[in-house]
């Protein structure tokens, strides 16, 4: 298989391709997007022993095979993280949501966090690393990660991490008290992974029967939906917060009109929306 062959999408397969990542994960790749597909399916034509992406199409097309459909779904996730990314995020937390909820907790002193696009787990994994850091070991504590990808979810539970991923954002204090050295990787210690649990969910499927929060990470995901979805994900997410819970969005998102259901505030170099 040659790369150019793999280059060449025929226009009606690219229309295809658009509209079946859209329509099992919402989201939207526009029309200049060939190099996108070309690079992350390029792994699955050679694992398929197919030639070109039209090829691919074909099968998807005729077979309805599930699985490669899911994997041509995952291909297409962006799954960019890195430990305690955006730490002014963090240090608002450290600072200013903690104190705030271990002032209004009574017992049994519960506290309920939701990382909503939690890809291979450095997110959730910061947020557990930090909870321990001040002293709430003790707490009735629930971190949950959520992800479209079962891949990468598959990877978050496993709490492995190569080198350069623990390179990345992890200050060397916690990776010596919270991992082990394996091989080559670092393996997160089970206290940390214990803090987590894992589940695969799709964004745009109604929340409502999941329990009050009291912060939820959205970040870098609601770039990819459309305006409609990105304001339904808005107020279902609304609707899982508890009064005056946090939600944090990516730092360079834009707030899609939160305001309507959140008041935005700028707490140290981080923004927060606290909803109404």
């Amino acid at each position: 298989m040659s790369s150019s062959s793999s280059a060449s999408i025929e226009w009606d397969n690219y229309r295809f391709l658009q509209k079946y990542v859209y329509s099992r994960a919402g989201i939207v790749l526009e029309d200049n997007k060939h190099y996108l597909f070309e690079s992350r399916l390029a792994p699955i034509l050679q694992r398929l022993g197919l030639d070109t992406i039209n090829d691919l199409c074909v099968l998807l097309r005729e077979s309805g095979e599930v699985e490669v459909g899911h994997r041509v779904v995952e291909a297409m996730t962006t799954n960019e993280t890195y430990f305690f990314r955006e730490p002014a995020q963090y240090e608002a937390i450290r600072t200013t949501l903690l104190p705030r909820l271990k002032e209004e907790s009574q017992y049994p002193k519960k506290l309920r966090f939701w990382s909503a696009a939690a890809s291979t787990g450095q997110e959730a994994y910061s947020l557990a690393m930090l909870l321990l850091e001040q002293g709430l070991a003790e707490w009735d504590l629930e971190i949950l990660g959520t992800d479209i990808s079962t891949h990468v979810l598959e990877r978050a539970r496993s709490g492995r991490y190569q080198q350069i991923e623990v390179n990345r954002g992890l200050p060397a204090p916690l990776l010596r008290k919270y991992f082990t050295s394996s091989g080559l990787d670092w393996q997160l210690k089970d206290e940390v992974r214990r803090m987590v649990r894992y589940e695969a969910v799709d964004l745009r499927e109604s929340m409502r029967s999941r329990r009050p929060f009291d912060l939820v990470f959205c970040r870098n995901v609601m770039i990819y939906f459309d305006a409609e979805t990105k304001t339904k994900i808005l107020r279902e997410l609304r609707g899982v917060l508890g009064q005056g819970g946090w939600l944090l969005l990516g730092g360079s998102e834009p707030a899609f009109g939160a305001e309507e259901w959140f008041e935005r505030q700028f707490i140290g170099g981080a923004t927060v929306f606290i909803a109404r």
